[in-house]
């Protein structure tokens, strides 16, 4: 299990547990449960990529304490 941290730069910042080889579409899930912003709202960044819901965490290299930065739609 990892530790991601989703942060959306205006003071919301999630921590969510998560296995390597979930897809960020999961990983989205598990940060609207925690929160309360709807799955399909949110776009995850790091620097200018945007991560595809059908991309395994594993393949995008993101590791245990890795923070990303969340955006709304």
């Amino acid at each position: 299990m990892i530790e991601v941290i989703a942060d959306d730069r205006c003071g919301k910042k999630v921590r969510v547990k998560c296995n390597p080889d979930d897809t960020i579409g999961i990983l989205k899930l598990l940060i609207a449960a925690q929160s309360g912003t709807s799955a399909d709202k949110i776009v995850l960044k790091k620097w200018h990529s945007v991560f595809k819901d059908h991309i395994t965490l594993a393949d995008y290299e993101i590791h245990d304490g890795m923070s990303l930065e969340m955006y709304y739609q």
